[in-house]
């Protein structure tokens, strides 16, 4: 007959193997779970980023359609006396127009700047100006940033950022 000790012999063994196995699985769980922060947390940054480029695009739109010439505010020297410029008289830009922003945190982005003008042509009413402004890391020239158009809807890729804002006026 067999000691106690030869019987129970090898168990620890199993043990061990079984407690390394649980462990290693709960590590890489734990390793993907961190990734999967990290990635979201950089998204959530870009995305910021995103919306400060775009909000850049909006305000260069609406300069452009302020400063036309033909309207100029009528603070200074122009068509006509001051306060006499007619706001109809504004213009839009060339639309869509993209541009890569200048500022360093800006410069991976991409973005396209769209004007529309709707003037009141028979009742002589107010001109509307809409203006939206699409900003996005993989504009659809590739991956780095271009003078290509936004947004991407061909193949944006899995870390594809976009925001857009517009304003009507």
């Amino acid at each position: 007959m067999r000691s106690r000790a030869e019987r129970i012999r090898g168990f620890a063994i199993v043990s061990a193997i079984f407690i390394l196995v649980v462990l290693a699985a709960l590590g890489a769980f734990i390793v993907n779970i961190s990734t999967s922060q990290q990635i979201g947390s950089a998204l959530d940054v870009q995305g910021v980023r995103a919306y400060q480029a775009a909000r850049a695009g909006l305000e260069w739109g609406l300069y452009q359609v302020q400063a036309t010439a033909a309207y100029n505010f009528s603070y200074g020297p122009g068509p006509g006396p001051v306060g006499t410029a007619n706001p109809n008289t504004r213009a839009c830009p060339t639309s869509p127009t993209s541009f890569v922003p200048t500022a360093v945190t800006l410069a991976d982005f991409t973005v396209t700047v769209d004007c529309e003008k709707a003037e009141d042509t028979i009742n002589g009413g107010p001109t509307i100006y809409s203006i939206t402004a699409t900003a996005c890391n993989q504009p659809l020239g590739g991956w780095t940033p271009a003078t290509t158009a936004c947004p991407n809807t061909v193949n944006p890729g899995p870390l594809y950022v976009e925001r857009r804002v517009s304003v009507t006026f």
